[in-house]
């Protein structure tokens, strides 16, 4: 579990399988992946999520905001499912409920997984992607001061169609 003044970082309960299937559900969330997600999908989705956890010690925390929201999305550190030019990897990734977009919480629980990546985990490097039209995501990616080399971007091969190109961001310890 982690801590920020406002968030809090946590492994996954139960009661949040139907807000991340809400979240999954909503197409501005998902407005940079191939589609929205079913339950089953979401689900399959919550399970990888954990069983990361449990093989790697470290995952996709589900993000809690105190006596507001039990679950607002997550924010964390993943290894890729995919081989690319710059695999293996710790990959850095955030989904929010957009009722809390702007307010600074992807960015914030953002540091707080790169702080226990180069801390506890004693990382050399962390990655983020997205397409490249993604510019929130890439806003945020640049705040926690991760750089772009365009040389490292790269067609990612979970992806099909327009959404396939994707932008790499690196930051080191």
């Amino acid at each position: 579990m982690l801590h920020t003044n406002r968030l809090i970082l946590r492994r996954w309960q139960p009661a949040d399988r139907d807000a991340f299937a809400r979240l999954n559900a909503d197409p501005r969330v998902m407005e940079f992946y191939p589609s929205v997600l079913t339950r089953a999908e979401s689900d399959a989705g919550a399970d990888r999520i954990e069983r990361h956890f449990e093989e790697r010690g470290f995952g996709l925390w589900a993000v809690e905001l105190p006596d507001v929201a039990p679950f607002i999305g997550f924010v964390g550190l993943q290894v890729p499912r995919f081989a690319a030019h710059f695999t293996p990897c710790v990959e850095i990734g955030w989904r929010l409920d957009p009722e809390f977009w702007g307010r600074g919480y992807a960015t914030e629980g953002a540091r707080a997984a790169l702080a226990f990546g180069f801390e506890i985990l004693q990382l050399d490097e962390i990655v983020a992607m997205t397409v490249p039209a993604n510019r929130r995501s890439r806003a945020v990616m640049e705040r926690l001061g991760m750089t772009r080399d365009p040389k490292d971007d790269f067609d990612n091969p979970l992806v099909e169609g327009v959404l396939k190109r994707h932008v790499l961001y690196r930051i080191r310890s």
